[in-house]
């Protein structure tokens, strides 16, 4: 009875779900998204090699005033910089898919918001990806969107139904500086934000994320409120 209770409070309540990591983009990608719809944003534990991130997607969540879930995925402590503390950091950006990739992430993670967003009765699932100013990861693609909404529609009941989830990324042809400018319009708090992924007090300004996200101020003409505190 109370999980019965709690679902129909849910469908009633939310109306899209945010992946949120408590980045640069995603977080600008929550502001985006809760104009128009009741948010549900889901923040994934997956065995990080720093907990700063998770931090700072739980700040913005409650900043932005939207209901969360925080789960737990067991991914494997191998096969990405960004899980194994053994491997280095790479501090230059490569034309070739970097050591920070994490085997298969954003399959796993849009499955479990496809996952929430069937069994609640949720018809968006938004994910903040870009593939103008990236780390030329392979699920961060245009034709990776395209394909997993097509697997949604051969592969759920609401598929095949004729009433897919939809997974939606609005940012994905921005470049960061255009990102920035939306979010500086929506009163998105930059300062709580982290895209660095070496963690610690302050970001290293090395890694490829701190690298972008640089750029992406840069270009927008303002400072990065976690450089200039």
């Amino acid at each position: 009875m109370e999980r019965s209770r709690r679902k129909n409070t849910l469908n009633r309540r939310h109306s899209a779900i945010v992946l949120l990591s408590g980045g640069l983009d995603s977080s600008t990608l929550l502001y985006y998204v809760r104009r128009t719809y009741n948010v549900l944003a889901l923040i994934f534990l997956y065995g990080q090699r720093h907990k700063r991130e998770l931090r700072s997607a739980l700040n913005v969540a409650k900043r932005a005033g939207v209901d969360v879930r925080k789960i737990r995925v067991p991914f494997p402590e191998i096969g990405s910089a960004l899980l194994d503390k053994r491997l280095k950091l790479p501090t230059r950006l490569s034309k070739k898919i970097p050591i920070t990739y994490v085997p298969a992430r954003n399959i796993v993670f849009l499955s479990l918001g496809l996952a929430y967003a069937e069994a609640y009765g949720i018809e968006k699932v938004f994910i903040g990806i870009n593939a103008i100013d990236y780390s030329g990861y392979p699920d961060c693609r245009p034709e990776f969107v395209r394909a997993f909404n097509r697997v949604i529609k051969v592969g759920t009941k609401r598929g095949v139904e004729g009433k897919p989830v939809k997974v939606l990324a609005p940012f994905i042809n921005m470049s960061k500086a255009e990102i920035i400018r939306i979010g500086l319009s929506l009163g998105v708090p930059y300062e709580l934000t982290w895209s660095c992924y070496a963690g610690g007090d302050a970001p290293c300004g090395k890694c490829d994320s701190c690298r972008l996200r640089a750029k992406g101020f840069r270009e927008a003409g303002v400072d990065d409120p976690l450089l200039s505190r």
